[in-house]
């Protein structure tokens, strides 16, 4: 029984397919996490949203920015853009039973060792308030007015975190924090704009969240994705897994267990 984690597949489908190959991966007993954004700029989306869908409790995922945006775009709150390749699911025969999967997924999954997120844990949370954060939203997503809030999520603001935030507010902190967040300013605001490599930023003020002297450490190893020029990222307390296989590099996966690699380079160049 093995816990495998991958970072963003978006519709790298092939390349997830021979990663589960070169690993063996044995639905009966192991466990494939992904650290959202399944779908976007890859050209097999469908496929990708059917097979993990089909994997049932043998697959734990968790909602990124493009699985966010697909949702959006299929109640037509924003057109569906030709780049993201997610045509093929909004017409789908299947497309209200994968949609409906998506958003009844959380933001936040956890593990005995480790929790897993698409693009960070705010470095102002401890651990119960990721978890409560996520839950507000999750419920959110998962009722009847689950259009309200992706409608309203679009906007950069605010981007302090207070225990006072209500309403919109807080779940739209939440929703970035979880799937947008790159850097932070020193004092703990999100910076929404830039996404370079840490080592191309002139300004002294931005910082990844991970690396905040203020953040706040958690118990748990902390697992995610979203930063492709990250080109992965490794410490005993966070580990990034996107390695941005849809723009040309590979598609990254952990074995937990015992913290070995596996990588698969793109078969084509996509995004």
């Amino acid at each position: 029984m093995a816990n495998y984690i991958v970072g963003d597949i978006q519709g790298c489908f092939d390349e997830l397919q021979c990663l589960l190959a070169q690993v063996q991966f044995q639905p009966q007993q192991d466990t494939l996490w992904v650290a959202g954004d399944l779908v976007a700029r890859g050209p097999k989306s469908l496929e990708t949203l059917r097979f993990i869908k089909q994997l049932g409790s043998a697959a734990r995922i968790v909602l990124g920015n493009h699985d966010l945006h697909l949702l959006a775009v299929s109640q037509g709150i924003h057109p569906c853009k030709p780049r993201d390749k997610t045509l093929p699911i909004l017409q789908a025969n299947d497309a209200a039973e994968l949609l409906t999967w998506l958003r009844h997924q959380p933001l936040l999954a956890e593990h005995a060792d480790f929790v897993m997120c698409h693009a960070g844990i705010s470095p102002l949370w401890d651990l119960e308030t990721a978890r409560q954060a996520a839950k507000e939203v999750e419920s959110i997503l998962q009722s009847d007015r689950w259009c309200w809030l992706i409608e309203q999520m679009y906007s950069n603001t605010p981007d302090m975190w207070s225990s006072k935030l209500e309403g919109i507010d807080r779940y739209r902190y939440t929703i970035n924090a979880y799937t947008r967040m790159r850097f932070c300013f020193a004092d703990g605001r999100l910076d929404m704009a830039c996404k370079l490599p840490p080592q191309e930023i002139k300004d002294e003020e931005l910082l990844p969240w991970f690396a905040l002297p203020k953040r706040i450490k958690l118990d748990k190893t902390a697992l995610f994705g979203h930063w492709a020029a990250l080109k992965g990222y490794r410490s005993k307390e966070v580990i990034g897994l996107d390695t941005g296989c849809v723009w040309g590099g590979c598609l990254t996966m952990l074995r937990w267990e015992d913290k070995h690699y596996f990588t698969q380079p793109a078969l084509t160049h996509k995004g």
